[in-house]
């Protein structure tokens, strides 16, 4: 379960804080206030830039954290600009590669419990990693990608597979 969750996410995190420092640099090209993007969204009724961002951490390190057996991380939701959403990858980045391959030892059959949605879902672990960890990670992680390259951003599908 190891090899299989926190390699992934660690590639993927690095993909995103690559393609937000190319994000922040086009901004200063073409003189864009940064706040105006980190607040874009692909509809009015979905969440900015940011919040994807912060799901997106959130989703990995709760991951982690879980199929590990240890209690997930809070990260304060504050971030407000390109720097703080670099440290925010950056420590969660940071948590994932703390956590050592014996202590998912016994993961994939663990029964994950957590609240969602006002009740609680309970997935052994292999389900939830892969019927709700991934999915909605790379959910939020796509999502950030679509809303840059909506915003004029020239990224492309290696930018997101590339990993750093």
């Amino acid at each position: 379960m190891y090899d299989t969750s926190v390699p992934v996410f660690v590639h993927f995190l690095k993909s995103l804080s690559a393609i937000l420092k190319k994000a922040e640099e086009h901004c200063a090209a073409k003189k864009i206030d940064p706040a105006v993007m980190l607040a874009q969204r692909l509809y009015a009724d979905m969440f900015p830039l940011t919040r994807q961002v912060q799901i997106a951490t959130d989703g990995a390190k709760a991951a982690g954290a879980r199929l590990a057996g240890l209690p997930v991380p809070s990260f304060p939701d504050e971030e407000k600009t390109f720097a703080e959403l670099q440290a925010r990858l950056a420590k969660t980045i940071e948590f994932l590669t703390s956590l050592k391959k014996a202590q998912f030892e016994g993961a994939a059959s663990r029964t994950i419990t957590f609240k969602s949605g006002g009740g609680d879902r309970s997935f052994s672990g292999s389900e939830y990693l892969g019927l709700w960890a991934f999915p909605n990670f790379f959910f939020h992680v796509t999502t950030a990608y679509n809303i840059l390259r909506h915003n004029g951003l020239e990224i492309g599908k290696g930018d997101y597979l590339r990993g750093n």
